[in-house]
């Protein structure tokens, strides 16, 4: 709905613009999406995180693990032990799983570690392609820059794709950068 409602919106204003203001606006368009998928700077952040990720995920398999022998040494032991150390082993497992639910809330919420290092990681390689976007469209006399991936472009003719500019613009800022 969102998309539509925002080509219905880039229509009026064209329509509301006149003629001569509208021959001199110039129009381009990117795929950030492949920008991403092409960019050194961005593949290396996916590694990054990819491998932290995998940390934290190893993290809660062993708490998982430690759970699941607590319980079943307490389903085990319940007929031998007393009631007493049935509800001290109980307790134990009640706590190892209120942190086990806390570590999964901390590490995996959507303002947790995870998310945080995501952004932490993809905040600056932003920042460096919408530069490289601005500095292009500015050179290159465009208007508006659209994002093809976030599916509001309907069609555009392949001469107005900036996308490859970009990538190559990016990629020449590399031996600078590192």
């Amino acid at each position: 709905m969102k998309r539509i409602a925002a080509a219905m919106l880039g229509v009026y204003l064209m329509a509301l613009l006149p003629a001569p203001v509208l021959a001199e606006v110039k129009i381009g368009y990117i795929d950030t999406v492949k920008i991403f998928a092409n960019f050194k700077d961005t593949v290396e952040a996916e590694e990054v995180y990819k491998k932290e990720v995998e940390s934290w995920k190893k993290q809660a398999e062993e708490m998982e693990g430690e759970l699941a022998r607590m319980r079943e040494e307490i389903q085990s032991q319940s007929l031998m032990l007393s009631e007493d150390k049935i509800a001290e082993k109980k307790l134990l497992f009640d706590q190892k799983m209120q942190e086990y639910q806390k570590y999964m809330q901390d590490t995996f919420s959507d303002d947790g570690l995870a998310a945080r290092r995501n952004k932490e990681l993809t905040e600056p390689i932003v920042e460096k392609i919408n530069a490289v976007i601005a500095q292009v469209a500015e050179e290159q006399g465009y208007s508006l820059v659209l994002d093809s991936s976030q599916g509001t472009l309907v069609y555009a003719a392949p001469d107005m794709d900036l996308t490859d500019l970009i990538i190559e613009r990016l990629e020449a800022q590399m031996p600078a950068n590192q």
